[in-house]
């Protein structure tokens, strides 16, 4: 009776595991900027919290400055201003560039690893699921046939909501420089051609879902809270397997997020140039960035500075 019992403790966990909240798959999609076929081998918890992804940014809408023409917007791209909350620091600017993806480019040792790890989880996931057909034990395989359908219906959904929208007039060949004013004091400077900047700032990430995605989402949860009941019919190694699989996809999938250090969108990708740079105040920033392009209407428009500020500054320099 106790064997039985621990049997079923073990295929329990495994099921309940998967309905914790935890955002590990919507940190990925985030960082990734939509969601891969391959992500269906990863059954790491959180597979129903998927279509969260935009909170992720915990809904923060920093003001941003064009230093080039002087309009002030708010960033409303969930997954870039994830991105600069990331890689933001208080008291500091911190430079980052935009640039079309080049698919041909050598990946960096980063970028190398984290394909590694994502190969990896996909051949353990396989060899589980080979396992658990080699040993006919049918609930286990039932219940890992449940989350891969559940996470490839979420995984569609998504691609579906993260293709390009409207991003405003076309200005090809001009070069932006914005400035973005994050929570905190975190100061982020933006640089790359208006197109590629607009392309990563202008519009949503994810557009709203609609009835026939949402009838999508809404099955693969079911079938999300109906896994922990079909795991507990799983004989022991079954169990095991199907706990293993959950633990090491959100170990993976944890260390491709805390590894990744660029942001992909749209055919786009944000990098951080340099270093951070420190300012001992925020007038000091405002005054070095108003000598590069010669204005300050974007400062004030940001509330960054007043105008008897403004008077300082031109005394200062005469």
């Amino acid at each position: 009776m106790s064997i039985q019992s621990s049997i079923s403790s073990v295929s329990l966990a495994a099921g309940l595991l998967l309905l914790a909240d935890v955002r590990t798959i919507a940190y990925h999609t985030t960082i990734q900027g939509t969601s891969s076929f391959l992500d269906i081998f990863f059954l790491a918890p959180g597979i129903h919290q998927q279509q969260h992804a935009p909170e992720v940014s915990r809904g923060e809408y920093p003001a941003t400055g064009a230093m080039t023409t002087g309009y002030v917007f708010r960033t409303e791209n969930e997954a870039t201003v994830y991105y600069l909350q990331r890689v933001g620091k208080t008291g500091h600017l911190v430079t980052i560039e935009v640039l079309p993806s080049a698919p041909n480019s050598a990946p960096s040792s980063r970028d190398t690893l984290v394909r590694m790890l994502r190969m990896a989880g996909v051949a353990f996931t396989v060899a589980v699921i080979l396992r658990l057909y080699h040993l006919r034990d049918w609930w286990a395989v039932g219940c890992m046939t449940a989350l891969m359908t559940a996470r490839l219906l979420n995984v569609i959904v998504i691609k579906r909501r993260s293709k390009l929208g409207w991003k405003g007039a076309a200005e090809p060949g001009v070069q932006g420089d914005l400035l973005v004013l994050l929570s905190q004091d975190r100061w982020l400077r933006m640089q790359g051609l208006v197109d590629d900047l607009k392309t990563v700032t202008s519009g949503s990430w994810l557009r709203e879902e609609s009835t026939a995605e949402s009838f999508l989402v809404t099955i693969g949860t079911l079938l999300v809270y109906a896994s922990p009941a079909v795991a507990m019919n799983a004989s022991p190694v079954g169990g095991s397997l199907i706990l293993c699989v959950i633990l090491v996809s959100l170990a993976l999938l944890g260390l491709c997020n805390a590894l990744a250090d660029t942001q992909k969108m749209f055919g786009r990708t944000l990098r951080t140039v340099g270093e951070p740079k420190k300012y001992r105040r925020r007038l000091d920033l405002v005054e070095e960035l108003v000598k590069v392009h010669g204005r300050d209407d974007w400062a004030i428009g940001m509330g960054m500075v007043t105008v008897a500020d403004r008077e300082k500054m031109q005394k200062a320099t005469m």
